[in-house]
């Protein structure tokens, strides 16, 4: 189960921790060079550059640490851990989707985490305790406000292909991550039998079209190339206000005709997304890594994955912009689903391709 509530964690045990790693440190002659950390922290990140430089500098700023970022998607980054092996030069593996983690815990690339830095974050804490959230995105389904009365929408993602008013006006992102991660979660709550006629249903009734990601989803969707799509929240969010991905602001329009439908509470189309970071066993700097990750979940870094980024911080006391919905009713939203099984993306891309959508 997601973890939506206050994780309390022991303060004698971080002092323990704090104590134990101050013994070990040593000093003058008594340090064992061999194990010094290394000076520079390399991450590897799938990630967009426009949020993690931000960050990165930040950090830099804060502590005088050097530190080198590597980019990709997840799936690369994943295979080019598998490549390097144990001569992987990275420090942490920061993810844009928890399935990546899942699947690197899963690898036994991932160190457990102090408990300390565990009880920072007070959603969606993983239960394997060897990454940590960062930040968390909602699906959605948007709409054309011009052409869609959002009395007419479902209360469920299920009901979708009954929507015969959408038919030749809807989209969606087959090939995108984030919408791979809700089937892989429709599979899980409901089965893949019933995956697989979900996805067949929506094509023969409602004959998608289909966009490479969400950005052009929500063009099309200002421009009334559809009336409504399945979507991440902050899509419609960046067409409305901007954020720090939007590298053209004549794409930015306060005036565009498009909201956010949310499905009833617990219904797996509203299925929270969550980014997260953890420390990987090569790491030869895994106290500077374990100390990323608390920069990561601390006030600064929080409030700039709100107010810059429009994503929802996973710590509690971090306002969110007056556009989002408040922390606490989005998270009444999203069912209640162990993000771990995001994982299990294999069986979502075998149904993707025998539907004929990759």
């Amino acid at each position: 189960m997601i973890n939506k509530t206050w994780t309390v964690w022991s303060v004698l045990g971080a002092v323990l921790l704090s104590s134990m790693a101050l013994m070990g440190c040593g000093t003058g002659d008594d340090a064992d060079t061999t194990d010094a950390e290394s000076d520079e922290l390399v991450i590897y990140t799938g990630r967009s550059q426009a949020l993690v430089e931000p960050l990165v500098e930040m950090y830099r700023e804060q502590t005088d640490r050097e530190v080198r970022v590597r980019y990709g998607s997840d799936a690369q980054l994943l295979a080019a851990l598998a490549e390097e092996g144990d001569q992987s030069p990275a420090d942490v593996f920061w993810a844009n989707t928890t399935g990546a983690l899942g699947n690197a815990a899963e690898e036994g690339r991932l160190t457990d985490l102090p408990d300390d830095l565990l009880g920072m974050a007070d959603y969606f804490v993983p239960s394997n305790a060897q990454w940590t959230p960062v930040t968390a995105r909602f699906r959605v389904l948007a709409y054309n406000t011009d052409r869609v009365d959002p009395e007419d929408l479902p209360s469920s993602v299920l009901d979708l292909p009954a929507q015969s008013n959408l038919e030749g006006r809807f989209g969606w992102t087959p090939a995108y991550s984030s919408f791979q991660d809700f089937v892989t979660a429709l599979r899980v709550v409901e089965d893949s039998a019933s995956a697989a006629t979900w996805l067949a249903d929506v094509e023969a009734n409602l004959d998608p079209n289909s966009y490479t990601s969400n950005t052009p989803l929500v063009e099309a969707l200002a421009a009334e190339e559809i009336d409504a799509g399945l979507t991440n929240h902050y899509y419609v969010l960046r067409k409305r206000y901007g954020d720090a991905k939007v590298d053209d602001e004549s794409t930015i329009d306060p005036e565009a005709p498009i909201a956010i439908h949310r499905f009833a509470d617990g219904d797996v189309g509203n299925l929270a997304l969550v980014t997260g970071a953890g420390v990987l066993q090569t790491s030869t700097a895994p106290e500077a890594g374990h100390d990323f990750l608390r920069f990561l979940l601390n006030t600064d870094a929080q409030t700039f994955a709100a107010e810059t980024v429009n994503e929802y911080p996973v710590v509690n006391g971090i306002d969110v912009p007056s556009y989002m919905l408040p922390v606490d009713e989005a998270l009444q939203t999203s069912p209640e689903f162990d993000l771990e099984q995001l994982r299990n993306i294999d069986g979502t891309l075998d149904l993707l391709r025998n539907q004929g959508l990759l």
